[in-house]
Order: structure tokens, then C-alpha cells, then sequence
């Protein structure tokens, strides 16, 4: 193997390039339209453009793709995850144009990627796992025991996946997770299986050559997920006992030699929460044939390059270890950083990146940099965040630490969320469940650093501020900061970050002093009379200050805090996390349009279906319109009973933040 084509794009496309160029093999990368700047476009040797800027008008064009690899003179393809990585159809169109598939055959991946196939497949094996319901057409059985999980046959990475605990429910998610698999694998066929409502989702690594040989590299429990996509991921599984061990790598060994698995793959199983060596069920889930986002975690317990042992089966070589070889050393984590706002429901959000700084202490994956503008045309991955250590308390304090440190502005972040779980007791003790989310909203709803680590961040960004203020005026260079000629009271703002507001009120003590008052001002009451004023009061001293840095001293305890200012936004960083505050406007604009009531989109994407037509009457709750984005479907339903009057989008319209989709009449 000369030259490798990776038909991917993001985090894992950098990633495949770093092993290959370091085995010596030159690469080839592809691009749509709207990722020509991308990170990955610069990390391999040269990049071919595809066009088109949505998967299918780019990444999913196996025509397209194979010939860039015939035309730059490729000898192999890498699929990466995702896109076309499970597509025994392209996987055979390129051993078919004389390429090297660098994954299992189309054969192994038509098998074991047809989840209903698998399960079968299982079965002979004897490996351990429930029965499943199939789905024909458009027929629900009415009879489903409670849960239930509907789940995609093909495609993976939690897409086509809905959970569901009343059969009145069970229609509408076979309908919405077979629409959301067609989307996404071309395939909408889905069936049901039984939901183990307080599981743990563990998978064994399977790795497997041409030669006969296969091995299993330990397991991962990826437990913590959200809309059944993972969240946080580790080896060696904390919360299963020996024998449950045992009985996940036979099973998944026992699948890997009945089907003659070549080259990586991951066996995913849940296993009930029972106490004791013989308590737990053990229930096999499905087989991805393909790299897995987690693999890192896998890679840092054992010492071994997944994508070089990929990459050496493919060209035809055995795997250089044996079973015995295996070692499993230490801890390790990894967490995924989305650009999604967790105390918001998960909304995804967009925008250009104006920081991106992250800790050298940990492995970073990532495709995105400073300046990486973030779509809705691709999922919201924006880096692993991975670390190893000799045990598992280690690994979650240094990464806590290093997802504290750092530094990404310009789209909203779920680092507050994967702090907060870290160092959560529930999740210290290996109680980890896949439910886990639902049981602990509080590190959901986490805004990062508190107390007076968050006062810092806030008064940081009130004297960035003040001192561009000052820096920028010519006309009063003289006159202390906010001089008026009778002085009544301080220099007030109003910061907003996300649903919280604070309220801050300084006066200057020179250049470098302030005295503060934080907190709601006292308001006037019925009688004319101000309340009790119950703010905070802060004695600020000032140090270093520059453009992009200031350490402020409260009450005699100093904070180092990076700043960017733009407009009327700064954003903060400081050792306990970072925030980013918006000033309110001293004036407002009041002109208003009336654009008539009725939900707005709450982000970029692109319209799947409307519910509704006009004149239909809705109630509470009804669904109106679905909405796609960063390859997730978010239903906007009405709130309170009303008349449609006009439906103003339709299906495969793009949509804005803020766009009214629907409007609606009611009688008040």
C-alpha cells in the first residue's frame, strides 16, 4: 500500500492520516463545498473536491469518491465511520475497481450490518441475546411488551434509534426512526426489541485478519449517552463484574470466528445491572463493521494504533499479536465535545469558531481549528478529548481539568456538562447506567464554574470591557472611568449568558481599583420606596491588564482570566472553565414587526415534514413541523390550542434560527 484515499471528512479523517503518514503511505482526501477550508482537507498530502455541500450531494457519492481515488492513483480506501463506512454495496465497488477495502468484506458487512441478520447470526453462534420483532410495511404489532426500543437494521451511531414506553407511542417512533434511518443509510427498515431500562451498553473490540486469526482488545462501556448517541467513553469497563467480562469477549469472539470476521469491528452488548458474579443479563445488541468514534480509549490501554493494524490486514498481512500478546494497562476516558447547549435540550448550535484551545496534557481528535465555520450539515462532533492514567479516578480528575482549561468560542459547548459529570459522585463510583442522563439533570443543566470562580470570569469581562473602553477614548483621556459630573451611583450593566442574567454596578478607584456591587439593583416599590439592597460587594484591585487578559483580584484572592472581546460579547477563560457574557444594550430599539404568533425554528436546518395543514386545529403538544440538523430531527409543536392559518415552509426547505414555521390563531 503506496497511497490511501480516506473517504471522510472531521476528526476521524486527521486521525487515519497521522498513522498512515507515519507507516510511510502518502494520502488522499476529499472535500464537499462547504468544508474546502476544513482541517482535514490540510492534514493529507493532497485532497480532491467532491462538490456539494449535504452528505449526499458529497461524502455518500460512491461514484464520485472511487474515481478520486482511480485519478490520484490510490491503491486503497479508508471509509472512516459513518458516510459509506458500512456500505457493503461500495465496499464491493471498490474492490471491484481494483482498489483495497481497508475494512471486513462486503459480505461480513451486509451480514452483521443488517441488525436483524446479526441477531440470527448471533443466535448460531450462541452468543447470549434476546428475540426481536420485525417490522413489514407499515404494520405495528399492538401486542409489544413495554419498553420497547425501535432500532434501525442498518447504518449505527444512535441514528434510526427510538426509545418507547407506551404501545400508544410505538407508531409514530417506528414512523420517525424509519424516516431518520432512510435519511441517513438509505434504509429505512426497523425493528423492535426488548428495552433494558437501567443497562449498561458495553462492546469488545474484535480485530481479525485474512489468515484466520482473531483477537478481541478488551472492552468499552459507553453507558452515558444522550438521544442514544454516547457522551462519555472508557476501557476497561468499571461496572461489570468477571464473569460478565468473560462472557462479553467469548461471545464476541465466538461471533468474530463463526463469520471468519477480517480486519476491525466492535460487538456492542447490554448487560443488566445485577448484583454478584452470576447476576446481570448479558445481551448481545449488534456488530459495527467499521472503526468506532471511541477507539482512542481502546488504543490507550493496550498501547496498540487501531488504524495501523487496519491498514496492515487490508494490505494482506496477519496480525502481529496474538490473543495472549494482549495487554489491558491502566484507565482511560475519552468524552466527546459537541457543539450542542445540554441545558437547552441538546440544541445544536452554529457558528465560526474564534477560539479553539485545548490542553497539550491530553489526546485531542479533532477536525475543526480557529476559524472552522460549524454548519448543521454534519453532526456536531467538534473533538475527543482523551486521557489515560493508572486508574480511573486519575484519568476523570485530569480530564476534568483539561475540559476546564479550555478555550472554544463562538458556538455553544457541552464541556460545562462533561466537567460536571467527572466529577460527579454517582459517576465516580461506576454507577453508570445507559439512563444516567435522565437521573442526574443537574450536571445537564451545568453553566461550568461557580462561586467566585464565576464572579471572576464575569467581572473579567466587565473590565475588558472598560479598559477598551478607555484605551479607545480620545476625547476624555483625563477623567476616570464612567466620570459624570454629579455622581449618584456606579457605572451599571446587565450580562447575559444563556437563561441566566447578572446585574453589576462598579465604581473605579483609579485605574487599577473598583469597587463592586454584584447582584439584582434595589427597585421601587408601590410606595415610591427603594428595597433593601442585598448585593454583593466586592473590592476589586486590577493587574497586567491587556487586551486579552485580565487578573483580577476579589477580596484579596487573585484570578488569571483570558478574554476576547467582540461587540458587545466577551468571551472568558480561566483555569475553573470558560463563559461567554453578552452586554444588554443601555438603549434598545423598539421597533418591533409584528410577524403573527406561532413557534419559530430554534436553529439552521432543514424542514423534513410538516404535521399540518391551514385551517387544521391543534392542540398542546401536537407536532407541526420536524425539523433536521446536525443529522438529528427536533419536532416543533404547539403551544396551547390554536388554528393554523398559513404553513410557511415545506418539506426539504432550509430554515433559519428564528424563522416562523407555523402561523397560528388563537381565540385570546
Amino acid at each position: 500500500m503506496e497511497r490511501l484515499l480516506i473517504a471522510n471528512r472531521g476528526e476521524i479523517a486527521v486521525r487515519i492520516a497521522r498513522s498512515a503518514h507515519r507507516m510511510g503511505i502518502a494520502t488522499v482526501g476529499v472535500y464537499s463545498d462547504s468544508d474546502a477550508g476544513a482541517l482535514h482537507v490540510d492534514s493529507v498530502d493532497i485532497a480532491v473536491a467532491l462538490g456539494g455541500t449535504t452528505p449526499a450531494t458529497s461524502y455518500l457519492r460512491a461514484d464520485a469518491v472511487i474515481a478520486a481515488a482511480l485519478d490520484t492513483r490510490c491503491d486503497a480506501i479508508h471509509p472512516g465511520y459513518g458516510f459509506l463506512a458500512e456500505n457493503a454495496a461500495f465496499a464491493q465497488q471498490v474492490i471491484d475497481a481494483g482498489l483495497s477495502w481497508v475494512g471486513p468484506t462486503p459480505e461480513q458487512i451486509r451480514l452483521l450490518g443488517d441488525k436483524v441478520a446479526a441477531k440470527r447470526a448471533a443466535i448460531d453462534a450462541g452468543v447470549p441475546t434476546t428475540t426481536i420483532i420485525e417490522i413489514a410495511g407499515t404494520d405495528v404489532p399492538s401486542d409489544v411488551p413495554m419498553p420497547a426500543l425501535v432500532k434501525a437494521a442498518a447504518g449505527g451511531g444512535g441514528r434510526g434509534m427510538r426509545i418507547v414506553r407506551s404501545s400508544e407511542d410505538l407508531a409514530d417512533a417506528v414512523a420517525a426512526a424509519s424516516r431518520e434511518a432512510e435519511s441517513a443509510f438509505g434504509d429505512g427498515t426497523v425493528f423492535i426489541e426488548p428495552y433494558l431500562e437501567r443497562g449498561r451498553h458495553v462492546e469488545v473490540q474484535i480485530l481479525g485478519d485474512t489468515h484466520g486469526n482473531v483477537i478481541h482488545l478488551g472492552e468499552r462501556e459507553c453507558s452515558i449517552q444522550r438521544r442514544n448517541q454516547k457522551v462519555v467513553e472508557e476501557s476497561p469497563s468499571a461496572g461489570i463484574t468477571a464473569a460478565q467480562r468473560t462472557a462479553l469477549c467469548d461471545g464476541a469472539l465466538a461471533l468474530a470466528r463463526h463469520v471468519g470476521y477480517a480486519n476491525a469491528g466492535t460487538v456492542e452488548f447490554l448487560v443488566g445491572t445485577g448484583q454478584g458474579d452470576d447476576g446481570g443479563t448479558v445481551t448481545f445488541l449488534e456488530v459495527n463493521t467499521r472503526l468506532q468514534v471511541e477507539h482512542p480509549v481502546t488504543e490507550a490501554v493496550t498501547g496498540l494504533d487501531l488504524v495501523e493494524l487496519q491498514l496492515r490486514v487490508a494490505d494482506g498481512e496477519p496480525l502481529p499479536i496474538t490473543q495472549d500478546d494482549v495487554r489491558i494497562d491502566g484507565h482511560a476516558i475519552e468524552v466527546r465535545l459537541v457543539a450542542e447547549d445540554p441545558s437547552a435540550g441538546w440544541l445544536p448550535s452554529t457558528g465560526t469558531l474564534a477560539r479553539f484551545e485545548m490542553s497539550d496534557d491530553v489526546r485531542v481528535d479533532t477536525g475543526v481549528r480557529a476559524g472552522t465555520e460549524v454548519t448543521t450539515d454534519y453532526d456536531s462532533l467538534l473533538a475527543k478529548v482523551i486521557v489515560h492514567a493508572p486508574t480511573r479516578t486519575d484519568a476523570a480528575r485530569r480530564l476534568a481539568r483539561a475540559l476546564r482549561s479550555s478555550w472554544i468560542a463562538g458556538v455553544d459547548t457541552d464541556t460545562p456538562a462533561l466537567v460536571a459529570i467527572l466529577g460527579e459522585s454517582d459517576f465516580l463510583a461506576a454507577e453508570t447506567p445507559t439512563s444516567y442522563l435522565d437521573e442526574h439533570p443537574d450536571v445537564v443543566a451545568s453553566t461550568g464554574a461557580a462561586g467566585d470562580d464565576r464572579v471572576a470570569l464575569l467581572l473579567a469581562a466587565v473590565f475588558a470591557r472598560e479598559h477598551a473602553s478607555r484605551a479607545s477614548d480620545r476625547a476624555t483621556p483625563f477623567a476616570p472611568s464612567g466620570w459624570r459630573n454629579l455622581r449618584t451611583q456606579g457605572q451599571r450593566q446587565v450580562w447575559h449568558t444563556g437563561e441566566t442574567v447578572e446585574h453589576v454596578e462598579y465604581r473605579m478607584l483609579g485605574r487599577a481599583a473598583a469597587e463592586v456591587r454584584v447582584g439584582a439593583w434595589p427597585a421601587a416599590s408601590d410606595d415610591g420606596s427603594l428595597t433593601e439592597d442585598e448585593r454583593r460587594m466586592v473590592q476589586v484591585r486590577l493587574f497586567g491588564r491587556s487586551e486579552d487578559r485580565q487578573i483580577v483580584e476579589l477580596d484579596g484572592v487573585r484570578h488569571r482570566v483570558d478574554v476576547l472581546h467582540l461587540d458587545h460579547t466577551v468571551h472568558t477563560r480561566s483555569a475553573a472553565g470558560s463563559v461567554t457574557w453578552t452586554l444588554e444594550p443601555r438603549f434598545v430599539d423598539h421597533d418591533h414587526v409584528d410577524a403573527g404568533g406561532g413557534p419559530t425554528s430554534p436553529l439552521p436546518g432543514t424542514v423534513l415534514s410538516v404535521q399540518v395543514t391551514a385551517g387544521d386545529t391543534v392542540s398542546d403538544g401536537d407536532v407541526l413541523v420536524v425539523v433536521e440538523a446536525m443529522k438529528m430531527e427536533h419536532k416543533i409543536c404547539a403551544v396551547g390550542d390554536a388554528t393554523v392559518a398559513e404553513v410557511l415552509f415545506a418539506a426539504g426547505d432550509r430554515v433559519d434560527a428564528g424563522d416562523l414555521l407555523v402561523r397560528l390563531e388563537t381565540e385570546e
